[in-house]
């Protein structure tokens, strides 16, 4: 049998011959999109010919599910089971990406076709997240092999194909069969590091909560001469109520939908000098947001309001008229800690007291839930250790990441710590055109996943 380091090494010969890109390229070739009705045979096939065979030729038990929801793709599990006594671990991924936007992508690269150019691989699905699991599905079968066979641990998977279109099915999905994914926890990967250089393990996300703000104050437009300066403009009055929700830099003025308690010390000693990067298409306005908190406060432990889209009369096709309503889709970044079943009602109270009781709520309600471990949870720890011994250097812990996963449906139904390690970075352009995998990360990645799953298989991991 080979020792930790040798199999760590053998993956990364693996990765350096260019075996996992070339693998990585099939992959992408799927275009495996839920988000265009005409690619749901592609989103089977990515399953059916791809994921199942790799996994079957593993020692998995495969089955691919129906969604519960019409018209969202189906849901991969698979299981190895060989010692009831020894931990078993879920991990997640999904196999479905944001539609190709073929057009908008640059000269030299296209959505469904792995490029290689510098330290990049570019394509649809390379860090979101066809690249993730598939590199931890590479470290798994390097662990069998050296292992003549063996894990040394129970693992269970769940793949799915609608997580682009938020996850719809996966929570009835999970209902239905807690007992048959019942784990000790679930390790699994997406989302960003904190940044391209920095291994990372995130403990959950911060949940979404949306809602339009509505003005609508008469059957249609009328003529901006004859009328204007004496009857109501609605965009006018809806601009000064987002205005009152938040001021001109950023602070949440509704301040029931802050941490109910602050900032957690737990949350800030996690984040204590953390510095965040920006990247081309965005920089960091530090002026932005809650006053006295650091970046990665701000974007790991309060919460965040965000107007989507805000539209009165016809932008594209401008006419002299007073337009008869106005609408914003406004969201709501927040955490763990915040009571988001009160959000609405403490946005009502607010407007009725900064003066705007016709601006409507309608369509209140929660996208995705918030979710985090306690970071003192020893899955957690044990998994820091185990990727700090294998690179040799820090790993950064964060609350929760700034987006969303549906980490929640599994806290709920399964009750599982939830141990997320990224490998893709902020920058990777994912839900965009020239989508890529940073070439060094994804390596790290390998490593550090080589590692962990033969860990498992020693006598050290918590129970």
């Amino acid at each position: 049998m080979d020792t930790r380091e040798t199999v760590i090494a053998q993956a990364l010969a693996f990765f350096d011959a260019g075996h996992f890109r070339d693998r990585l390229a099939e992959l992408v070739a799927i275009p495996s999109t839920m988000q265009e009705p005409a690619h749901e045979k592609d989103v089977w096939h990515y399953l059916d010919g791809a994921i199942r065979p790799w996994l079957e030729s593993m020692g998995f038990t495969v089955r691919v599910h129906p969604n519960p929801q019409p018209a969202s793709g189906p849901i991969l599990t698979a299981e190895r089971m060989e010692d009831p006594s020894r931990p078993t671990v879920l991990t997640y991924g999904h196999g479905d990406t944001v539609r190709g936007l073929d057009d908008q992508w640059d000269a030299g690269l296209e959505p469904w076709k792995l490029i290689e150019m510098g330290d990049r691989w570019y394509g649809r699905g390379t860090a979101d997240n066809k690249g993730q699991h598939a590199l931890n599905l590479t470290a798994l079968e390097k662990v069998i092999a050296a292992r003549n066979g063996k894990l040394g641990f129970n693992l269970k998977m769940v793949l799915e194909t609608s997580e682009e279109l938020g996850s719809p099915g996966l929570r009835a999905f999970v209902a239905a069969n807690a007992e048959k994914l019942a784990a000790d926890v679930l390790i699994a990967s997406d989302g960003p590091r904190v940044d391209a250089t920095i291994p990372t393990v995130t403990a959950g996300t911060r949940g979404t909560w949306h809602c339009d703000l509505v003005l609508d104050l008469r059957p249609g437009g009328v003529h901006s001469g004859n009328w204007g300066g004496m009857i109501v403009d609605p965009a006018i009055v809806l601009a000064h109520a987002i205005g009152a929700i938040c001021d001109r830099n950023g602070k949440i003025l509704v301040r029931d939908w802050l941490p109910r308690n602050g900032l957690p010390a737990q949350v800030r000693g996690a984040l204590a000098g953390l510095e965040l990067p920006s990247e081309a298409s965005a920089t960091i306005d530090p002026n932005w947001g809650e006053p006295g908190f650091s970046a990665a406060e701000k974007v790991f432990g309060w919460t965040s309001f965000i107007v989507l889209a805000m539209v009165a009369g016809k932008p594209e096709n401008p006419v002299n008229a007073v337009a008869p309503s106005a609408r914003a889709h406004c969201q709501i970044r927040y955490t763990v800690d915040s009571d988001v079943a009160g959000f609405e009602d403490a946005l009502r109270r607010h407007l009725d007291a900064m003066g705007f009781p016709e601006v409507q709520i309608e369509n209140p309600g929660i996208r995705m839930p918030a979710s985090r471990t306690d970071l003192d949870n020893p899955w957690m720890k044990w998994t820091v250790a185990s990727m700090e011994r294998t690179l040799g250097k820090h790993v950064q812990v964060i609350p929760n990441s700034g987006g969303g996963l549906p980490g929640d449906v599994f806290v709920d139904f399964l009750r599982v710590p939830l141990i997320w390690i990224p490998h893709r970075y902020n920058g990777c352009k994912q839900h965009g055109p020239n989508e890529h995998f940073l070439i060094a990360p994804a390596r790290e990645g390998l490593a550090a996943y080589t590692g962990i799953w033969w860990d498992l298989g020693e006598k050290t991991p918590p129970k």
